[in-house]
C-alpha cells in the first residue's frame, strides 16, 4: 500500500513548503548501486536500495544525470534530454523507480544540464554541418578567432576544467573555420541562451520530466547560461580559482534569472510543489539569494558553507551571512557538505580519527542549522576520499584536461560499500567502475547498521530525531553565549545545539535533556558547571527543554 509523502509538523508562523525542511540525498547514479554486473551503478540499482534511504529517514532523492550521453563528463554532457542511457536502463526504469520512491514516501529529483549539451547532441551535430551563420549554429555560441587568419581564441576565456574555453572547428570545407565556447570540456559546447528556440526548448523538457511525475531538478550550473554580450577579455589567470570568489564575465551575469521566472511558472503549474535548485558558484551570499527569490527557484546550494573550515569564527560568520541573505528573499536556506565535485569532508576536515570526529560532529551542526540540507551517498557510512586512486583508472576530464596535473574528482566517486569482506562489497555482481579500496570493509552499510556506535547509526538517530522535534527544520535561531572555539545555539521550542569545535572538552550548562551526541559526553556535573555537561573535543550535542 502506498504510504503519503510525509510531512513534517506544521509550526505556527512557519511558511509552508515541503522542501524548506527537506533532508534530500544526492545519489551518484554510477556509483550507487549495480543490479547488472557491468560495474557501473544503474537505475535499477537504486530502486533496489531505496529501502536504505527510507530507513537512512531522508525526505528525497536527488538523482544525477542518467540521460543518453557519450560520458566525456560522467553523463554532463547529454545527447537527448528526454532518453536514458541503455547503461542506466530505459524510460520504463525511471517510472518503475518514481513510483516505488512515492511508495516509500520518498521524492524525486533529477539533474537537468541547460548550460551545455554534448558534442554529439543532433542541434550540434547539425550546426557543424550547416556553417557559419546557419540557425543551426545560432543555438551555440560560435565566434571568429582573433589574428591575421582567425588562427586565436576570440577572447581569454578558460574552461573550468583547465584550458581555454574554445575549440576551433572545421568548416564545411574543410578548412579551419569557427571557435565554439565550451566552459567546461571542449565536447560540452555552451547553448546560446538569447535564442528564443533553445529557451523553449527546456521549457518543453521540464514538462516532459514533471508530466512523468518527476518532483523537481536540480539545475547543473545554474550561474551559466547568460554571458557578457561583449565576450571581453577577463585578463585573469587562472580563471577558474576565482570561481565563486570574484566576477567573471561568463557566469551569474543578471539577466540569467529571466530564465528562472519563465522556469518558475512551468512548476508552479504542476500540482504536488515541483522545485528546482540550483547548483550556483557566484560571490557572496546576496548573490545566491538573487536565485531563490519568490519568482524563481527554490533552493540553492551553500558553498560557502562547504568550503569553510572547521572553525568557530569562520563557520558563525557564513551562517549569519547566508541566513540572512536568504531572510531578505524569504527563501530557506540550503545546507551541504560533500558532492560529487569536491573532496569528501571526512578528508577535508582533517581525514583519519580526527576527520570522522569533526564529519560527527558537522552532522548534528548541519542538521540543526534553519533550513533544508543534502546529503551526499557514503557521507553516512563516513567515507573518505580516496586520494590514492592509480593514474590509469582516472575519468574525470580535470585530469587530461589539466596536463595530468590535478587528479580531478574522481577521488569522491568512488562506488559506495554495501556489504561483505572484499571489493566490491555488494555494489553489484561484478566488480566496479572505479576500483574500492581493502580498507572500506569495516565501513559497509552491513558492518555498520547494527552498531550503535557507527556512522550510519549516528545518521539514523540524528534524521529520526530532527524529524520528530518542533523546533528543528525551517525557522528562526538565535546565539547563546558560548566559550572561544564553539558554538552554541537555541531554536524554539526548546532546543539547544552545542558544538565544540576546538582540541580540548568544554563546560556546558544545563541546557536539559541530552537527545543526541556525536561522541559520548559528561553529564551531571562532571565538569566545573553544576548540573551541566562537558563536550569533547571535535563533538556536538543537541539538547531540549
Amino acid at each position: 500500500m502506498s504510504e503519503e509523502l510525509s510531512e513534517p509538523p506544521s509550526q505556527p508562523g512557519r511558511v509552508p513548503g515541503w522542501w524548506r525542511d527537506a533532508v534530500i540525498y544526492q545519489v551518484y547514479v554510477r556509483s550507487f548501486a549495480d543490479s547488472d554486473g557491468d560495474g557501473i551503478g544503474d537505475l535499477a540499482g537504486i530502486r533496489q536500495r531505496l529501502p536504505h534511504l527510507r530507513e537512512l529517514g531522508v525526505d528525497a532523492v536527488w538523482i544525477t544525470p542518467f540521460y543518453l550521453s557519450p560520458m566525456a563528463d560522467g553523463g554532463y554532457d547529454v545527447a537527448d534530454y528526454r532518453d536514458v542511457d541503455p547503461m542506466f536502463g530505459s524510460l520504463a526504469d525511471v517510472d518503475a523507480l518514481l513510483a516505488d520512491a512515492h511508495d516509500l514516501g520518498l521524492r524525486v529529483i533529477v539533474d537537468i544540464v541547460p548550460n551545455h549539451t554534448s558534442s554529439a547532441h543532433p542541434w550540434f551535430v547539425s550546426a557543424l554541418a550547416d556553417g557559419p551563420g546557419s540557425l543551426a549554429r545560432d543555438r551555440y555560441l560560435f565566434r571568429s578567432g582573433r589574428g591575421a587568419a582567425g588562427e586565436l581564441p576570440p577572447n581569454d576565456w578558460q574552461s573550468v576544467f583547465g584550458g581555454s574555453a574554445w575549440t576551433r572547428v572545421a568548416g564545411p570545407d574543410g578548412r579551419p573555420g569557427e571557435w565554439h565556447l565550451h566552459l567546461f570540456a571542449p565536447e560540452q559546447p555552451d547553448l546560446n541562451w538569447t535564442n528564443q528556440e533553445v529557451r523553449d526548448e527546456f521549457l518543453d523538457i521540464l514538462k516532459f520530466w514533471l508530466d512523468r511525475g518527476v518532483d523537481g531538478f536540480r539545475v547543473d550550473v545554474a550561474h551559466g547560461m547568460v554571458k557578457d554580450p561583449q565576450f571581453a577579455d577577463t585578463g585573469r589567470d587562472p580563471q577558474s580559482k576565482l570561481l565563486g570568489v570574484e566576477p567573471l564575465p561568463y557566469f551569474d551575469q543578471d539577466d540569467v534569472h529571466e530564465i528562472y521566472r519563465d522556469w518558475r511558472k512551468v512548476l508552479d503549474s504542476y500540482p504536488g510543489e515541483r522545485i528546482a535548485v540550483a547548483e550556483a558558484w557566484v560571490p557572496g551570499p546576496e548573490r545566491l539569494a538573487a536565485y531563490v527569490r519568490p519568482d524563481e527557484l527554490h533552493q540553492a546550494f551553500n558553498f560557502e558553507y562547504l568550503k569553510t573550515d572547521w572553525d568557530a569564527a569562520s563557520l558563525r560568520e557564513v551562517i549569519d551571512g547566508s541566513l540572512a541573505a536568504t531572510a531578505a528573499v524569504e527563501a530557506p536556506t540550503t545546507w551541504v557538505l560533500s558532492n560529487h565535485d569536491v573532496i569528501r569532508h571526512v578528508t577535508r576536515y582533517g581525514g583519519g580519527a580526527t576527520g570522522l570526529r569533526r564529519a560527527r560532529a558537522a552532522l548534528l551542526l548541519t542538521l540543526a542549522l534553519p533550513g533544508s540540507a543534502y546529503l551526499y551517498q557514503g557521507e553516512e557510512l563516513g567515507l573518505p576520499e580516496v586520494a590514492d586512486l592509480p593514474e590509469s583508472v582516472l575519468q574525470d576530464p580535470v585530469w587530461a584536461r589539466s596536463g595530468h596535473t590535478e587528479r580531478g574528482r574522481d577521488g569522491c566517486r568512488v562506488p559506495i560499500p554495501w556489504s561483505g569482506p572484499e571489493p566490491p562489497y555488494g555494489f553489484g555482481p561484478g566488480g566496479s567502475w572505479l576500483p574500492m579500496p581493502t580498507s572500506w570493509r569495516s565501513l559497509t552499510v552491513e558492518a555498520q547498521r547494527d552498531d550503535p556506535d557507527s556512522m550510519l547509526s549516528l545518521y539514523r538517530a540524528v534524521l529520526r530525531a530532527r524529524r520528530a522535534h518542533d523546533a528543528l527544520g525551517d525557522g528562526g535561531m538565535r546565539w547563546l553565549p558560548s566559550p572561544d572555539d564553539a558554538l552554541v545555539f537555541a531554536r524554539e521550542p526548546g532546543f539547544v545545539c552545542a558544538v565544540n569545535l576546538s582540541g580540548a572538552p568544554v563546560d556546558l550548562p544545563d541546557y536539559g535533556d541530552l537527545l543526541c551526541a556525536s561522541d559520548p559526553i559528561w553529564r551531571d556535573g562532571g565538569g566545573n558547571l553544576p548540573g551541566g555537561s562537558v563536550l569533547p573535543p571535535d563533538a556536538a550535542a543537541w539538547f531540549a527543554r
